[in-house]
C-alpha cells in the first residue's frame, strides 16, 4: 500500500512539474477574421472572431480546432471556444460541440452542448465531455451514448473511453441495444475492436428467444456467445435454468451449465437438477449429469428420479424423460430401482427397464430386475410400467411384465407372503395407494392366513391360472384364486422351511430408498470443479482519478471578475437573490416535470420544515426557475441533503437548453451548500437554474436556493 501511494505521488509530482515547465508549447492561432480586446470584462484575453470566409482556426501540437468565437488567455495558455466547435486529432479523433474549454498546459478539453466524438470505430454523443489528450481518454458523467458499428448502441450515465486500448467503461443505467440482443447492466466494460463486453452488478441479456440474468458475466457481441455467473439464470420457452456458471451460444441455440443446476419446466410441472448440463433449444432437449435427478409434481406430491445421466427431449406436449444407469425412484408412498427409466409425459407412461449383463454367467446368481416398493409390497419383473392419469395428475395403474413377483412381509411373523406369475396388474385409488392386484397366468402363491385376532391359522401354498388380491389400509385383505390347479393350507409346524420361498425369491428391502437423500447414498463422493471466471467488480470511489483531478486544478478556467473588484466578489452574501422563490419549491415560479413537492417534518438549517423533491414512479424529474437575464457572471447555490445522485446547472432558457455550468452532486445525510459559477455571454437566450436527474429512488431535501449576479 505504501508503494502504491509513493507511485501516485511520483505520478502527480511528474505531472505538476511537466505542466509548470516554461518550455510548455503554447496554443497557436492559425487564423482569425477579427481580433479584439476587452480588458474591463476579459482582462488578459484575446477575443477571436470568425469572418465570412472561415472560422477561427487554432492549433496545439497534433490537434486542430475551429470555432466561431474564442477567448484566448495567453498567460494561462487557456482557451474558450464558442459556436460550431470542431476539434480534430490526426485521423483518429473528430469532436464537435457548441462550447470547449482547452488548456495547453494539461491538454485537457472540456466540451458541452451536443458533443459528438468520433473515432474510426465508434461515435460518442453526450451533453458534456472531458477529453484528456495526453492520456487519450474521454469521460462523460451526465448520460451519454456510444454507437459502435454492428455491436450496437450503448447508453449510460457515466462513461470512460480509453482510446489506446479501444476500451469503454460504463457505469450506472447501462443499456446496449443491437439487432440480436439488449443488455442492461450497472457496470459494463466494452472493447470496441473485439466486441467483448464484461458485465457486473445486476445485468440482463434479452434476445428474441431468451432472457439471461447474472451479476457477473461476459458477452461477445460479434460471436454472439457468452457466459453468466453469480445468481445466473436463463429463461426460455417456459423454462428457467439456474447454475453457478452458464454458457450460451446464440448461433446454435445452445447453453451449458456447471454446478448447482436447476432447470424448471413450468408447463410440465417438472424440475431437473444436477451439476453439469447441456441444453439444445432448437431440439428442445436437455442432457444433465453429476447427481442428476428429475422432480415431477403430482397432486401435491412429487416423484424424484435419479441416475448417472438424465435426458429430457421433445416439445412440452411431447416431452420424454430418460434416466440411465443405476436409476432410483422415490415418492412418499412409492420407490423403485432399475437400470434405466423412460417417462412419456404425454401418455403418462413410466417404464422401468433392466439390461441383462452378459458377464454374469453363474446359473445360481439372482437376476437384478426392475423393482418397485409400495407400502410394504415389493414388486419385481423383467419390465415394469407405471401409468399416470395426466388429467387428474395421479397414479392410475402399474403393469409388471414376465416373471412378475410380489412379496410382502408377514405382519407379525418372520415369513413372507409371495405371489408370482407371468404378469402383474395393479390399480391405484385416489390416494395413490394400490388397492387391487391381478397375477395373470401360472400364478403361484404362499400366503400366511391370520384370523381377526391376528393369530396364524395356517400357511397357504397353491397354483392357479389367476389370482386377485384386494388390499385395504395397506394390508392384504383378501386373496381370490381362479382356476386353481392345486394347493393346501398347512399348519406352520408342518410346512417345510425349504418350501417357504418360491423360485426366484429376492427380498431387497435394504435397497429401498426411504427418502430423497437415499437416492444418492450409493453415489461416489461428489467433486465439483472450481469456477474461476471473472473477478468481482470493485467500483471506483470517484469518477475522476487523482491524475485527472490534478489536471482539472491546473487547467481551471481563469475566473477574472468583471471590473476586477475582488472584495465585492468575496462579499457574495450581500448581493440580491434573483430567484423569486428561494425556499418554496412548490411555488408556481418553479416549473416542475415529473416532480411532487412535499413538506417534511425534517428541519432545514433554519429550523423550519424542509421540502422534499420526489420523482414520480418510473420517471426522472426536474425543477427549473426561469429569469430574464441574458449575460453576466452568475452563481447559483442551494442547500441539499439526502441520498442518491442528482445535478444542478445554470442553463440556457430556450434554444437547445445548453448548460453554461453543471455539477453532479452525491447527496449526503448532512445539510451541505452546493454552488456553481458561470459566465454567460448574450447568445439571444435568457438564463435559468435547474435541479435535475431526480430518480424515484433518490431522497432529495432542498432549502435556500440563491442566484446572484456579480457587478
Amino acid at each position: 500500500m505504501k508503494a502504491f501511494h509513493l507511485l501516485v505521488f511520483i505520478a502527480l509530482f511528474s505531472i505538476f512539474s511537466t505542466y509548470e515547465a516554461v518550455a510548455q508549447k503554447k496554443i497557436e492561432i492559425k487564423y482569425s477574421g477579427f481580433l479584439n480586446f476587452d480588458e474591463d470584462n476579459y482582462p488578459g484575453a484575446k477575443i477571436l472572431t470568425r469572418d465570412d470566409s472561415e472560422q477561427v482556426h487554432i492549433v496545439h501540437e497534433s490537434i486542430n480546432m475551429w470555432c466561431d468565437k474564442a477567448y484566448y488567455y495567453g498567460s494561462e495558455n487557456f482557451l474558450e471556444a464558442y459556436g460550431n466547435v470542431k476539434m480534430i486529432q490526426g485521423d483518429t479523433i473528430n469532436m464537435t460541440s457548441k462550447y470547449v474549454e482547452y488548456s495547453g498546459i494539461t491538454q485537457l478539453a472540456f466540451a458541452s452542448g451536443d458533443v459528438v466524438l468520433k473515432d474510426p470505430n465508434s461515435t460518442i454523443t453526450t451533453d458534456t465531455l472531458y477529453f484528456d489528450r495526453e492520456r487519450q481518454q474521454a469521460f462523460f458523467q451526465n448520460h451519454g451514448k456510444v454507437v459502435k458499428d454492428s455491436s450496437g448502441t450503448i447508453t449510460s450515465r457515466i462513461g470512460r473511453y480509453y482510446m489506446e486500448n479501444k476500451k469503454y467503461q460504463f457505469v450506472d443505467s447501462v443499456v446496449l441495444t443491437n439487432p440480436d440482443a439488449k443488455i442492461l447492466s450497472d457496470y459494463f466494460d466494452f472493447y470496441s475492436e473485439t466486441g467483448h463486453a464484461y458485465l457486473f452488478g445486476p445485468s440482463t441479456i434479452t434476445t428474441e428467444k431468451s432472457i439471461t440474468y447474472c451479476e457477473k458475466g461476459f458477452y461477445d457481441t460479434k460471436a454472439k456467445t457468452g457466459y453468466a455467473m453469480k445468481n445466473a439464470k436463463i429463461d426460455y420457452d417456459n423454462k428457467e435454468i439456474l447454475g453457478d456458471s452458464l454458457y450460451f451460444d446464440q448461433n446454435i441455440n445452445f447453453s451449458s451449465a456447471t454446478n448447482n443446476i436447476k432447470i424448471t419446466d413450468t408447463i410440465n410441472n417438472s424440475v431437473v437438477k444436477g451439476h453439469y448440463a447441456e441444453i439444445f433449444k432448437a431440439k428442445d432437449s436437455i442432457f444433465i449429469t453429476k447427481r442428476a435427478y428429475a422432480i415431477t409434481t403430482q397432486e401435491k406430491d412429487s416423484i424424484y428420479i435419479h441416475g448417472d445421466t438424465l435426458m429430457v427431449t421433445g416439445k412440452p406436449e411431447k416431452r420424454i424423460t430418460r434416466v440411465f444407469r443405476n436409476v432410483k425412484l422415490y415418492k412418499s408412498d412409492l420407490s423403485g430401482k432399475a437400470d434405466s427409466i423412460h417417462v412419456n409425459h404425454e401418455s403418462g407412461l413410466t417404464q422401468l427397464i433392466n439390461i441383462n449383463d452378459p458377464s454374469k454367467t453363474d446359473v445360481f446368481s439372482v437376476s437384478r430386475k426392475p423393482i418397485l416398493w409400495n407400502i410394504g409390497n415389493q414388486m419385481t419383473g423383467d419390465t415394469i410400467h407405471l401409468k399416470s392419469d395426466t388429467v387428474k395428475e395421479k397414479m392410475d395403474s402399474l403393469i409388471v411384465f414376465n416373471h412378475a413377483f410380489l412379496i410382502s412381509k408377514d405382519t407379525l411373523g418372520d415369513g413372507y407372503n409371495q405371489i408370482n406369475g407371468k404378469k402383474l396388474i395393479g390399480l391405484f385409488n385416489d390416494d395413490n395407494e394400490i388397492y387391487h392386484i391381478d397375477i395373470i397366468k401360472n400364478a403361484q402363491s404362499i400366503y400366511y392366513f391370520r384370523n381377526e385376532n391376528n393369530e396364524l391359522v395356517g400357511i397357504d401354498k397353491s397354483k392357479s391360472g389367476l389370482i386377485n388380491i384386494l388390499i385395504n389400509d395397506n394390508a392384504i385383505e383378501e386373496v381370490r384364486k381362479i382356476n386353481q390347479v392345486d394347493g393346501d393350507i398347512y399348519p406352520e409346524s408342518e410346512f417345510p422351511k425349504i418350501d417357504r420361498l418360491l423360485k426366484g425369491f429376492d427380498w431387497r428391502e435394504e435397497e429401498c430408498p426411504n427418502s430423497v437423500e437415499d437416492l444418492f447414498k450409493d453415489d461416489p463422493p461428489l467433486e465439483l470443479p472450481v469456477i474461476k471466471g471473472l473477478e468481482d467488480y470493485v467500483p471506483q470511489d470517484d469518477f475522476f482519478d487523482k491524475i485527472l483531478k490534478e489536471k482539472l486544478r491546473l487547467a481551471k478556467k481563469p475566473y477574472k471578475p468583471i471590473n476586477t473588484d475582488k472584495e465585492k466578489l468575496k462579499d457574495k452574501d450581500s448581493y440580491k437573490n434573483i430567484l423569486k422563490s428561494s425556499e418554496q419549491f412548490g411555488s408556481a415560479v418553479w416549473n416542475k416535470k415529473n416532480i411532487e413537492i412535499k413538506s417534511e417534518t425534517l428541519l432545514s438549517p433554519d429550523n423550519k420544515k424542509a421540502e422534499r423533491l420526489i420523482a414520480k414512479k418510473n420517471t426522472v424529474g426536474y425543477i427549473t426557475q426561469n429569469t430574464d437575464l441574458k449575460n453576466g457572471k452568475f452563481e447559483f447555490s442551494i442547500w441539499l441533503k439526502g441520498s442518491g445522485e442528482i445535478y444542478i446547472a445554470i442553463q440556457e432558457y430556450g434554444g437547445d437548453f445548453s448548460n453554461y455550468k453543471l455539477q453532479t452532486i452525491k447527496l449526503t445525510n448532512d445539510w451541505k451548500r452546493h454552488s456553481i459559477m458561470a459566465d454567460k455571454h448574450d447568445d439571444g437566450h435568457n438564463l435559468r437554474v435547474v435541479i435535475n436527474k431526480i430518480h424515484p429512488s433518490d431522497i432529495v431535501y432542498a432549502w435556500n436556493s440563491k442566484l446572484i449576479k456579480f457587478p
